[in-house]
């Protein structure tokens, strides 16, 4: 399947936010921005949505589909579904470095979601279910080093170092999401 390999550092000064996770991404500072219409400013935030959890527009556009069908707050719902998503988690928890990392982790096989094996990235995790490395992958010392190193703590999420998992122990609120985004803009895209 197709993914998006364009320079991630440049998206992240663009947009003037750190939309990869590398702690180098705007050490050039952000670009100096335009006056921009209104319709830029829609497209930009759904770019910048898209840029942080890394899915192409045909995916992205399913997840806005489903929650313009939904009865809760369209912009949240597009959110949570992607925060939900097992590629996202395993960045979360810290298995992976970057988004990319933990959804390539995923697609070879490394991860468990309640003892079974998921090389799906677009899965979607559930309250209680728990994110395990895999038994042979634990003795990889990349992956040892990013979840031991990893300290960000999220309130939807619980993390156990010793056992190597990670267990969604609430839908997250968005206020517990950390990205910044406006997205009644996405909807408004959307809605035309």
């Amino acid at each position: 399947m197709a993914r998006p390999r364009g320079p991630r550092f440049k998206l992240s000064r663009s947009f003037g936010v750190n939309v990869c996770g590398h702690p180098k991404a705007l050490k050039r500072g952000a670009k100096p921005t335009k006056k921009i219409s209104e319709y830029g400013k829609q497209l930009k935030e759904k770019q910048k949505l898209k840029a942080y959890y890394d899915v192409l527009e045909k995916q992205f556009a399913k997840y806005v589909e489903q929650a313009l069908k939904s009865n809760e707050n369209p912009g949240e719902k597009i959110i949570l579904r992607l925060e939900m998503r097992l590629d996202n988690l395993v960045y979360r928890l810290g298995f992976g470095s970057s988004i990319r990392q933990a959804r390539q982790m995923v697609n070879h096989g490394h991860m468990l979601v309640n003892g079974k094996k998921v090389d799906i990235p677009s899965y979607e995790v559930q309250v209680g279910d728990v994110i395990t490395l895999r038994e042979k992958s634990r003795n990889t010392q990349l992956f040892k080093d990013n979840f031991a190193a990893s300290n960000v703590t999220y309130p939807y999420l619980e993390k156990d170092i010793d056992t190597y998992t990670g267990k969604v122990v609430s839908r997250p609120n968005r206020e517990d999401v950390p990205i910044e985004i406006t997205e009644s803009l996405i909807v408004e895209y959307y809605s035309k």
